[in-house]
């Protein structure tokens, strides 16, 4: 009995940190879409981990790869956050976005935490289902 009642303690403790946690990786993602729509690349930058930084070197760069080789999360309309899974050492998340023509796509956004909170440690276009007959 007693066996039971920690599991059911310790179930209590853990899911509303899981709801926290999920919380807290849509908001990091969510200001960052934001922030590429109003052209605020440095602000954008702030979300990046510190890998993805140290790729890009500085803000500028970082900014000019997402506009070339990520158009939908440069002119992002609509996110909506679906799944999110949990592994050893990130957290991936799947967001469904639209881009400015309004065609739908879904990103999974690798996400670590770090003293600094949630960053954004890259981002996979994953590929549509092939529905030909």
């Amino acid at each position: 009995m007693r066996f039971l009642a920690m599991i059911v303690a310790v179930w209590a403790f853990v899911t509303p940190l899981a709801a926290q946690d999920s919380g807290d990786i849509e908001d990091v993602i969510g200001q960052q879409l934001e922030a590429f729509l109003e052209r605020d690349v440095d602000k954008a930058w702030t979300f990046a981990s510190p890998m993805i930084q140290g790729m890009f070197g500085n803000a500028g760069n970082f900014g000019m790869m997402v506009q070339q080789g990520y158009p939908m999360v440069w002119d992002n309309r609509d996110a909506t956050f679906l799944e999110q899974e949990t592994g050893p050492g990130e957290t991936l998340q799947k967001v469904f976005i639209r881009d400015a023509q309004g065609n739908g796509w879904v990103l999974l956004y690798a996400m670590i935490a770090t003293d600094a909170g949630w960053k954004i440690n890259g981002v996979t276009v994953i590929p549509a289902p092939d529905v030909s007959a």
